[in-house]
């Protein structure tokens, strides 16, 4: 389940891709599998980052011919990252400012190195959908790694203009994972027994692996009415194209 969308972002052959937080390394392993390009994955958990290797080793395995590509999948904080001024093209940073300390530090970090015009892209939970689930349990904020703030669109979108970012799109995305949450925030967040959330669960993963239309359309059309996650895109510099919304 991808949350950026690349044509968006304009990726191509012999760019730079830094995926901050990368989890699982879903996002990292898009990348490397369908561009030619380099990609750097950053996490703070050693075990999601083994996951996101195993995935990118996956992808080598199945590339028969040597295109050039290379990737990384290494330990850091947003907030602090390893790297020089200026050397990604392209930015994701996916569901993570939302956890952070410091949201403005880690901003500033991922513009550091984000080259002159390129293009980041953030994504955070909605204002919507978060007030509903800190409402209902104290465990879904309270979790160690949860989340420590909830976003107003304009207040994220600031946020990256505050950081010489103009944004040139606005999408909203994952509105059936929404509902997840809610069922597990109302079954218990910790309790991975419960019924009624592993039912739904099991509907995701189908979706995820047969993609049926009438699913998508669902999924588009409540994407309208609680999303949950706004994933914004923008642009280093003063090359930024008129805001879009979806």
């Amino acid at each position: 389940m991808l949350t950026v969308d690349y044509e968006l972002m304009g990726m191509g052959a012999g760019q730079r891709l830094l995926d901050v937080g990368c989890g699982n390394g879903r996002h990292t392993w898009a990348a490397y599998s369908l561009y030619d390009c380099q990609v750097l994955g950053l996490d703070m958990l050693e075990t999601d980052l083994q996951k996101t290797r195993f995935a990118l080793y996956t992808a080598d395995n199945s590339k028969r011919n040597g295109n050039g590509n290379c990737w990384l999948a290494v330990r850091g904080d947003a907030a602090k990252l390893p790297l020089k001024d200026r050397s990604f093209d392209r930015v994701i940073c996916s569901e993570v400012l939302e956890h952070v300390a410091d949201d403005k530090s880690t901003v500033a970090e991922l513009v550091r190195v984000l080259k002159d015009d390129g293009v980041i892209a953030v994504s955070v939970p909605t204002r919507l959908t978060e007030s509903i689930y800190w409402r209902i349990s104290k465990q879904y904020s309270r979790n160690p790694g949860g989340h420590v703030r909830i976003y107003k669109a304009k207040q994220i979108m600031q946020l990256l203009r505050d950081h010489n970012l103009e944004i040139f799109a606005v999408r909203h995305k994952h509105s059936l994972h929404s509902i997840y949450w809610l069922l597990r925030c109302l079954f218990g967040v910790n309790n991975e027994k419960a019924l009624v959330p592993r039912m739904y669960h099991s509907l995701l993963v189908w979706d995820l692996k047969t993609r049926t239309k009438p699913v998508r359309l669902l999924d588009d059309v409540c994407n309208h009415l609680f999303p949950k996650s706004i994933v914004i895109y923008a642009r280093k510099g003063e090359n930024g194209k008129r805001l879009q919304t979806a």
